[in-house]
């Protein structure tokens, strides 16, 4: 449990962000790899059924939401994917924490991506093709990064970090 937690958790949530800098894609696997450890960690944590139930009642309004933003283009297919599975993660009571930070992730990347968008493009990082997207000022916001950086700050508030540092 506490490996999952500690070690595999954040590593998804870097490797979706990572993803989405170099590519503006957030690979579906993910998503899913997180809704299965989940799935898996749930009933091993001894987690009651209507505490998962409340977590994978989150994860799908979720889902819903971000598919929303998705449709007025206010965020990526893969956000909305990931948002979902992070929610599934943090539970009510982690949920505000998660949001508000990865709100300001977002609105640090986005002033940071349109200071960059503005300079110049070094000839040496013109060469590299993820940073002359990234550089391209039609091209969106790679809000994945934002995402993974709430659930980080979050992660200390949910129910899964405490059952991870609490002895047994």
């Amino acid at each position: 449990m506490q490996i999952i937690v500690l070690t595999i958790l954040p590593a998804l949530l870097i490797i979706a962000a990572v993803n989405d800098l170099m590519t503006f894609r957030i690979p579906n696997w993910v998503s899913l790899a997180l809704l299965g450890l989940f799935l898996v960690a749930a009933p091993l944590a001894g987690l009651s059924w209507i505490i998962i139930g409340s977590h994978l009642a989150l994860g799908a309004a979720l889902l819903l939401i971000g598919m929303g933003m998705f449709a007025m283009n206010l965020l990526g297919g893969g956000d909305a994917k990931l948002l979902a599975a992070v929610g599934l993660w943090m539970g009510l009571p982690a949920l505000p924490t998660f949001l508000v930070w990865a709100a300001l992730a977002g609105g640090v990347l986005a002033l940071t991506l349109l200071m960059f968008r503005r300079a110049p493009i070094a000839a040496a990082m013109a060469q590299t093709p993820w940073v002359t997207r990234l550089h391209d000022k039609q091209a969106g916001i790679p809000y994945g990064i934002a995402l993974a950086a709430g659930a980080l700050i979050a992660l200390p508030q949910t129910v899964w970090f405490a059952l991870a540092v609490t002895p047994a």
